[in-house]
């Protein structure tokens, strides 16, 4: 018997409508799933299913949710549950970093302005970046993890590559992606009884919203000095494509993964493998 993909799964995406999520969200469409468009932007949620719809793709609902607000994010459960009764699958695409949880020196030299360093960071912008991933993600599993109880399911969490080596500038998210790992390690074993499968990918360097200052120049297509170091480091000498997780996120929802949990998947052209040398 065929192992059985996504197709005919109701999956609750959050920060679907971002970058990296957006194309999942539509490869998953394409691949027979049913998708809860989740987003703090509830406009930009429908106007993403709109999109989609044009396309042939309507098997979507878009929701306004805040991965940081249980009500909220019961509110969206409820509102999945009315269309479709059931939750088969959760990606907790939601979070990113942000300039205020960003050093602006690599290092801390002699002569730095402290404003530039560790030291310059505000305990406000380090918690926004933590809450926003780590909290982001431990809330929709609460809820929406609940669901699955009955009949299983599986979670595919979103990991970096600050997870297995931190890098120097974003000492927030570094920290709150080596959490999300953790957490996921430690979900996928508290889980397994009742058959919820938790794993996670970790993306090597992809061009979004959230890192595009950090690696290109206000052209939009020039390197910054990081983002040579980041392609230097990279063995295949390019940034990901969206579409470079479609297949690794699909395989480890799918039923060919039945027997996989607990696994953080790099997809990183190579990084975290190469030391440099």
């Amino acid at each position: 018997m065929k192992a059985k993909g996504v197709e005919g799964k109701v999956c609750v995406i959050t920060g679907a409508a971002g970058v990296l999520c957006s194309s999942l969200t539509e490869d998953l469409l394409r691949h027979g799933a049913k998708v809860a468009v989740l987003d703090l932007r509830g406009d930009v949620a429908r106007e993403f299913c709109e999109k989609l719809a044009k396309k042939g793709l309507r098997e979507t609902l878009p929701v306004e949710a805040d991965v940081l607000n249980r009500d909220s994010l019961e509110a969206a459960k409820k509102a999945v549950l009315k269309k479709w009764r059931r939750v088969d699958v959760l990606i907790n695409g939601a979070g990113g970093n942000h300039p205020k949880g960003t050093c602006s020196a690599e290092q801390f030299t002699e002569g730095c302005d402290l404003a530039d360093t560790f030291f310059g960071l505000t305990a406000e912008g380090f918690e926004f970046v933590n809450k926003l991933n780590l909290v982001g993600t431990v809330l929709p599993c609460q809820v929406f993890c609940k669901e699955m109880l009955k009949r299983g399911g599986a979670v595919l969490n979103f990991c970096s590559m600050a997870a297995y080596q931190p890098m120097t500038k974003v000492a927030a998210y570094a920290a709150a992606k080596a959490g999300i790992m953790n957490f996921t390690y430690w979900l996928s074993t508290h889980l397994a009884p009742m058959g919820i499968r938790v794993n996670a990918i970790a993306p090597g360097f992809f061009i979004t919203n959230q890192n595009r200052f950090l690696l290109l120049e206000k052209d939009g297509k020039t390197l910054t000095a990081r983002g040579r170091k980041v392609i230097a480091k990279t063995p295949m000498r390019k940034f990901g494509q969206p579409s470079d997780l479609h297949g690794a996120a699909r395989f480890l929802l799918s039923d060919e993964a039945s027997f996989i949990t607990g696994v953080v998947l790099p997809v990183d052209g190579g990084f975290v493998s190469y030391s440099g040398v």
